[in-house]
């Protein structure tokens, strides 16, 4: 399909948010009939079990909950399937993080069921997209699957992720700021999006509107969300990472700050930085790579230390990386399915040179 001229838009069914939205939950998944599964790891299920179960037993519902031990594996969800082995099963809800909701969509995908996430953080996008991410048991990313269609209901309850710690926002903020420059590499350059095809026009509108919203709100949706109020910039900052930022990226396309990630992930230190912080240092080394401005790549540094977001190796966690370690960095990403998305070639030489750039620029700027 990649060849040819056909576009796909990819979406939630629906999408709801705003304080008090876990609320709905029991009313719309009625509607799928009355044995709903709800799947989220130990603490999600400590502090929201009851709540879930009364949501949906209000409406006349019988939901049965599994918990998610450990990581997101292929035997992990084998083992979730095997719980529900004679059990009607009419809908599957995922609650919690990232690796919770990826629970629900993969064992979703394995007894052919509709899917409902409801995230209680705002880290990524994960929430509205039809990406699982599947790991062994040592975290190592083994696999990207896919559902064929996105969630049945996003349902974001903005005072429950006001509750949560800001790391998580501003992780939300570092995955979602990337998507108007990654969508805009894999217009100009010759990439697909995740569904195989080109990107949509529609998509560049909704990835700008992502990076123009958390520019314009992010600073004080992070103060909000650090005073775990819920005010209106933290609700536009929530949309744009969970829903921009999913609809940008899937329909939109990735380009090199998602690449740099197979490098950053084995890299010492940096590797075991929150998802959204290495995002949001490999935007910076996506613009150098692009040969933008210097006075750009400050200002985006200028505005990442404004709300406490990584601009350097070292604000990552990798202290005094050596020169051999960035070519290495630069190396471990050619490997990656995203860089034909970018209006250049890029190599490992032009790769660890924009790297020494952001480095350089980043030193410069904190003095």
């Amino acid at each position: 399909m990649a060849g040819s001229a056909l576009r796909i838009f990819g979406s939630p069914r629906r999408y709801l948010q705003g304080p008090g939205a876990l609320d709905e939950l029991g009313v719309n998944a009625r509607r799928y009939g009355p044995d709903p599964v709800l799947v989220g790891d130990a603490h999600v299920m400590t502090m929201l079990g009851d709540r879930l179960r009364s949501l949906c037993e209000a409406e006349g519902l019988a939901p049965v909950c599994l918990t998610l031990d450990g990581e997101i594996t292929r035997q992990a969800i084998a083992g979730l399937e095997k719980q529900l082995v004679g059990r009607d099963v009419s809908l599957v809800i995922g609650v919690g993080g990232g690796k919770s909701l990826d629970a629900a969509k993969a064992l979703a995908v394995l007894i052919g069921k509709p899917v409902f996430t409801v995230p209680t953080i705002a880290s990524n996008d994960s929430p509205t997209s039809a990406a699982i991410a599947m790991y062994d048991d040592n975290h190592v990313m083994i696999a990207v699957d896919r559902m064929e269609a996105n969630p049945d209901l996003v349902l974001v309850d903005t005072a429950l992720i006001a509750q949560a710690p800001v790391t998580f926002l501003l992780a939300g903020i570092g995955d979602a700021i990337s998507k108007k420059f990654e969508a805009d590499g894999c217009l100009a350059g010759t990439g697909v999006t995740p569904f195989g095809t080109r990107p949509l026009l529609t998509a560049i509108a909704i990835a700008d509107c992502c990076y123009r919203t958390i520019r314009q709100h992010g600073a004080a949706a992070v103060t909000a969300c650090r005073r775990k109020e819920v005010t209106p910039e933290l609700e536009a900052v929530i949309e744009a990472a969970v829903l921009m930022s999913g609809l940008g990226f899937e329909n939109g396309g990735l380009s090199l700050a998602h690449s740099l990630t197979r490098g950053i992930v084995k890299t010492r230190d940096a590797m075991n930085a929150i998802h959204g912080y290495q995002i949001a240092w490999a935007l910076l080394v996506q613009w150098a790579a692009e040969e933008r401005a210097d006075e750009d790549l400050l200002d985006l540094m200028a505005f990442y230390r404004e709300i406490g977001l990584p601009a350097s190796l070292p604000e990552l966690g990798m202290r005094n990386p050596t020169g051999r370690e960035i070519d290495q960095m630069a190396e471990w990403t050619m490997v990656a399915p995203h860089l034909a998305n970018l209006d250049r070639p890029v190599d490992p030489v032009m790769l660890a040179a924009a790297i020494r750039r952001v480095e350089t620029l980043a030193g410069e700027e904190a003095q």
